[in-house]
């Protein structure tokens, strides 16, 4: 594939910024339609971002022969549905984290990645960030030593939207929409950045309540876990937090040190060893998407490979499930 043209089914936030503009600032890839059910959102969009065409129906884009691969930026309940329609329509998909909203849904996709022999790339781009790749050439230098250890620790405060009732509230706490709470949304990107890093983990079990009373969805988790490497971790996330309780890190815990970073703050890494401590303030692009994005272009152009795609993505949502009981 020479020249890969973009079709977006959703144009949300994270197309605005994060995303979107990337995909034409790579040599051979532009985007040349854009898909919302609001067709007020969807004309906005193209004409703001000059994307030539505009659809209310996501068929229609993935039919349309100028669109030669799709990226799927809706929430997570809808991606299986959109990722196979794309697939069997012969067109290879990047997609949104999580792959879905269930460990199911992934090996659906998967299924049909291999029968139809279309690639199927997820969005966990801080694997391709500088910041995320210091951590793991610091591992791999054995900075720390051999790792024994690892916590997670996020606790944020609700969000206002959070207050609203629930007809009003946003997706992400709706676990027919997202898959859980905000959990389910933002723990994928910690658990495939360690499972990048050590290896896929095979042991996972937590405890979930909901704590704020604000919506249905879990507010309030704990978890252990345990790499195939023998790797063992425990985790904590609390989303109805006061703001001094507001925490944002993991923890590295070798037998030469200790590493400490942020995975949503980007705040400077931190290397504790016995002579002290060094920090690493590397900060993230503008559009944090654009190194995965540059990655998957040119790997359907065939000038390189990556990684990132669904069979890789899908051991995250298996510790998911596992954590909340869903399976």
């Amino acid at each position: 594939m020479k020249e890969v043209r973009w079709g977006f089914i959703g144009c949300g936030e994270v197309t605005e910024v994060k995303s979107g503009p990337a995909f034409s600032e790579i040599e051979g890839s532009s985007v040349v339609a854009v898909m919302s059910r609001t067709a007020d959102k969807a004309r906005s969009y193209a004409e703001r971002h000059h994307i030539p065409k505009w659809y209310t129906d996501a068929q229609a884009l993935i039919d349309d022969p100028q669109v030669n691969a799709v990226y799927i930026a809706t929430p997570p309940s809808s991606h299986a549905a959109y990722a196979i329609m794309s697939m069997r329509a012969g067109k290879p998909v990047y997609i949104e984290k999580p792959l879905a909203a269930s460990y199911e849904d992934c090996a659906r996709i998967n299924h049909v990645s291999q029968e139809t022999h279309q690639p199927c790339f997820v969005a966990y781009y801080r694997r391709y960030l500088p910041y995320f790749q210091k951590i793991k050439e610091l591992i791999d230098q054995q900075r720390i030593g051999r790792v024994q250890n690892i916590h997670i620790r996020l606790a944020t405060p609700p969000h206002k939207e959070d207050f609203l009732d629930e007809a009003h509230q946003p997706w992400r706490i709706k676990e027919n929409i997202a898959g859980g709470g905000y959990f389910y949304d933002l723990a994928p990107h910690q658990f495939d950045l360690l499972q990048d890093i050590f290896g896929v983990i095979t042991h996972a079990t937590g405890y979930s309540s909901n704590r704020g009373g604000l919506y249905k969805a879990e507010d309030t988790i704990g978890a252990c876990f345990m790499f195939d490497n023998g790797i063992v971790g425990s985790g904590s996330w609390s989303f109805a937090a006061q703001e001094a309780a507001q925490e944002d890190r993991i923890e590295l815990i070798g037998d030469k040190g200790l590493i400490c970073f942020s995975v949503f703050q980007n705040e400077p890494i931190r290397l504790h060893l016995s002579k002290g401590v060094e920090e690493f303030d590397i900060k993230h692009p503008l559009h944090v998407q654009a190194p995965i994005i540059r990655a998957v272009v040119e790997t359907l152009q065939g000038k390189r490979d990556t990684q990132c795609t669904a069979l890789s993505a899908t051991p995250t949502n298996w510790v998911l499930d596992k954590i909340l009981g869903k399976i």
